[in-house]
């Protein structure tokens, strides 16, 4: 691989608190992810606190500012889906000593608490789980190219096998600041913006330039020698992991999801890295349930799922089920998700009661799940006295 560093483009005291707040947010050292997370969920510290209506369903979240972002906007995307209306917020605050004692937290029929793993586990055990606040997946590299290969999902690797016919696609490096330019303000940011509107979560440019792209691989996708689509990865020498950090297609178009290009940057990134002496191809997290489409998209590339490399792998939710509702029992069969097993494990939990089918289109297949719990409803909202904190159907007053 190239050795060779860009320039840099800031002045040396700008790019040290560049890399320190990157190596805050993404470092996966043990030791700084545990200070992190014990600092993030500290009793004294002050958090978020959103309820959230949508519906015939309340959700609430409090805890870590990230769940806000994924978890709680993930549940109003869905709920929007069903009934076609946009979510009204309450927001408050907490502390984190609030956090320890959920009868504290907004009234809703969810209640979700973001924090340290730690704290999650000690939280009541009724009607609840304990889930990953985000998962990675990785392609394991370590058997060569044709055995990576053959764990892509057969469907998939017959898709790209058919498009890939249909278009003359190169696949480089280029390690220009010219094209890193290019591809941030054409590529990166109009796909962003694409998929996820106004809602979208961007590196910025700057700390882009610093963080990833100097010490990094910069791809380009080309398509009859057009430039169509790239990617920006950050590269850990030591450990020889390749992490998926920006992506992007020409102008965000349709026609480049439409031709395949945006799939093939995945494609042409598992087979580089086999060839390259790449380890591990981390392609990066999402939220941990099954009815996320970014989910079923990266579990198809033969991958495995874990918890993050960073201090996200310190932290979980807590979901809790606070009113037994028709509305609530449709949301939660519709959405099933990941969970932490007692060995700290992770396993699909997928819920049904007799009208409500599980809903295994969803599918938890992948290296990392190491098992499916079905979870019939009536039993797990079931109220007991000792670790239920209301009635199902009754509000606190």
């Amino acid at each position: 691989m190239p050795d060779a560093r860009p320039a840099p483009r800031s002045s040396l005291p700008v790019r040290l608190r560049m890399h320190a707040g990157y190596h805050w947010r993404n470092n996966g050292h043990p030791l700084l992810t545990r200070v992190r997370a014990v600092w993030d969920s500290r009793g004294g510290a002050v958090f978020p606190s959103v309820r959230s209506d949508l519906g015939e369903v309340s959700v609430g979240y409090s805890g870590l500012s990230e769940g806000l972002a994924y978890t709680l906007e993930f549940t109003e995307l869905r709920r929007e889906q069903a009934t076609k209306e946009s979510a009204r917020r309450t927001e408050g605050q907490v502390t984190g000593g609030q956090l320890r004692s959920p009868a504290r937290l907004p009234d809703t029929d969810i209640v979700i608490v973001g924090t340290s793993a730690a704290h999650a586990r000690r939280l009541p055990a009724g009607s609840s789980l304990i889930v990953p606040m985000r998962v990675h997946f990785v392609v394991d590299l370590d058997d060569g190219p044709e055995a990576v290969h053959r764990r892509i999902s057969k469907r998939e690797r017959e898709q790209f096998s058919r498009i890939r016919r249909a278009h003359r696609w190169s696949w480089d490096l280029d390690s220009s600041p010219e094209w890193f330019d290019v591809f941030y303000d054409r590529y990166y940011r109009p796909t962003m913006f694409r998929r996820h509107g106004t809602r979208e979560r961007t590196e910025a440019k700057d700390v882009a330039y610093e963080c990833l792209f100097r010490t990094g691989r910069m791809f380009v996708l080309s398509q009859d020698g057009e430039r169509v689509g790239g990617a920006l990865c950050h590269w850990d020498r030591v450990g020889r992991v390749l992490t998926l950090r920006l992506l992007g297609v020409a102008d965000g178009t349709q026609q480049h999801y439409s031709s395949g290009a945006f799939k093939a940057i995945y494609h042409f990134l598992i087979d580089w890295s086999a060839r390259n002496g790449v380890r591990r191809l981390d392609f990066q997290g999402t939220e941990p349930f099954l009815s996320k489409g970014t989910y079923q998209w990266k579990r198809r590339f033969g991958t495995r799922v874990i918890q993050p490399p960073n201090h996200f792998g310190a932290k979980r939710l807590w979901f809790h089920v606070r009113r037994d509702t028709p509305a609530v029992r449709d949301f939660l069969a519709a959405n099933p998700l990941l969970a932490e097993t007692p060995r700290g494990q992770l396993e699909a939990v997928y819920f049904q009661d007799a009208e409500r089918p599980p809903r295994l289109e969803y599918s938890a297949k992948s290296p990392g799940v190491e098992g499916i719990r079905h979870v019939d409803l009536d039993a797990f909202l079931a109220p007991t006295a000792q670790d239920r904190l209301y009635r199902p159907g009754r509000r606190k007053l």
